[in-house]
């Protein structure tokens, strides 16, 4: 491993000094962005999707559970899988306490296609909270670009509420996603960072959080085909 130089302190601090001037660049860039993506125009949902929940069928307007905003994980677990996927699973684990996000009129809800039969064993090995419906039988997963003929693939989408008019207003799919594993953002300031380039693929070292010491624990793979067209 090639070490940084070691210095003084107050030399320390000169660079660090000139570093953060670019990383204030990125921050201002990143509003500029987020001010624009506001900005998007959205679509108005027609169709009637509907969800298999804890509670029953529920529709799209009942995701939001009164709040204007919607926030969905496009989980992949395919209706014949046996457990979901690694890297979805790795960015479930870092959504966290969702009151922060209920304090600004917004739910956050994972939607998969796999039958709740199955969705619901491996939300409790997992130990998650946060409200996961299934999408079986419905379109909706095909219609947002989450699973095509060729299998399925992770991505994020959001919803705005007016009434009980609903409207599409953004998503994300591919590296776009890495803003949502917080482990990362964790990573990128230390200084060995996420080490992937060591690796044959980036995701070669993704776990289910309960198959680290696992020797014998699948790895995430190159599973998935995205086919979306906002790859990021």
């Amino acid at each position: 491993m090639n070490l940084p130089n070691v210095v003084s302190r107050e030399e320390w601090l000169r660079a660090r000094t000139d570093l953060l001037e670019k990383e204030k660049e990125v921050t201002r860039a990143r509003d500029v962005i987020a001010e624009e993506r506001r900005k998007l125009p959205m679509v108005k949902v027609e169709k009637d999707y509907r969800f298999e929940g804890p509670n029953g069928t529920v529709t799209l307007l009942d995701l939001f559970e009164g709040r204007r905003q919607l926030i969905v994980r496009h989980f992949m677990f395919a209706p014949d899988g046996e457990e979901g996927c690694i890297g979805c699973s790795m960015q479930a684990d870092s959504v966290g306490e969702l009151s922060h996000l209920w304090a600004r009129d917004t739910t956050f809800v994972m939607v998969a296609r796999a039958p709740l039969a199955k969705i619901d064993p491996f939300k409790a090995r997992m130990g998650w909270k946060m409200p996961w419906y299934s999408s079986f039988g419905s379109e909706f997963n095909y219609d947002y670009e989450v699973t095509t003929e060729m299998g399925e693939s992770p991505g994020v989408s959001t919803f705005f509420r007016d009434g009980d008019e609903v409207f599409h207003t953004y998503s994300i799919y591919d590296r776009g996603g890495d803003i949502f594993k917080s482990f990362y953002n964790y990573l990128d300031i230390t200084h060995m960072g996420r080490r992937e380039e060591e690796l044959e693929h980036p995701w070669d070292w993704w776990r289910h959080k309960d198959r680290y010491d696992d020797e014998n624990a699948a790895v995430a793979g190159a599973n998935w085909w995205n086919g979306t067209r906002f790859k990021a």
